[in-house]
C-alpha cells in the first residue's frame, strides 16, 4: 500500500524524474539521478517520510530507501 510520501526516481527522456507513487506526472525533472533523488527526499520528508525507489536506466528497481520519520521495514539495526 502506497503512502503519500512514497516516490520513484527513474529515467525521464534524457534526464531523471522524481514521481509520487500513483501519479502519472513527474513532480520534477532533473539532469542527474542524484538531483532527482535529492528532490524526492525533500518531497518525502515534507510529507512525513516514506519510501523512495530508485530505478536504473533499464527501469528495474536497483535500490530503496526509507525517509524518516516513516517506519523502516528492516528489523536489523544499522
Amino acid at each position: 500500500m502506497s503512502k503519500k510520501g512514497d516516490y520513484i526516481v527513474g529515467p525521464h527522456g534524457d534526464g531523471w524524474a522524481a514521481t509520487g507513487v500513483g501519479n502519472s506526472r513527474a513532480s520534477s525533472v532533473h539532469d542527474t539521478q542524484a538531483a532527482a533523488y535529492d528532490a524526492a527526499r525533500g518531497y518525502s520528508a515534507n510529507k512525513g517520510g516514506g519510501d523512495i525507489s530508485i530505478q536504473g536506466r533499464n527501469g528495474q528497481i536497483r535500490d530503496k530507501n526509507t525517509i524518516p520519520p516513516a517506519h523502516d521495514p528492516r528489523s536489523s539495526k544499522g
